[in-house]
């Protein structure tokens, strides 16, 4: 299974309650496949690992804010 979009950037908000700004976090392609049987995505450090689908990228594993919110905005990088 391939993808044409070898990068996404994936929207983590900020801490509940602190006003901070979003922070984007870019995932990568990786060869494991997800629990709905699409690609799994992950940050260079592994501190994300998403499965995308459209714009929505469901979380798999996360550190931080990304761990509570179980899907977030995901959009395709050049």
């Amino acid at each position: 299974m391939g993808s044409l979009t070898h990068r996404y950037a994936v929207t983590l908000p900020g801490p509940i309650g602190g006003h901070a700004p979003p922070a984007v976090v870019v995932v990568h392609e990786t060869q494991a496949v997800g629990p709905d049987g699409g690609i799994v995505w992950e940050s260079t450090d592994g501190g994300l690992r998403v499965e995308i689908s459209g714009e929505v990228a469901t979380v798999l594993a996360a550190q931080g804010a990304g761990s509570r919110h179980p899907c977030l905005l995901a959009v395709p990088l050049p």
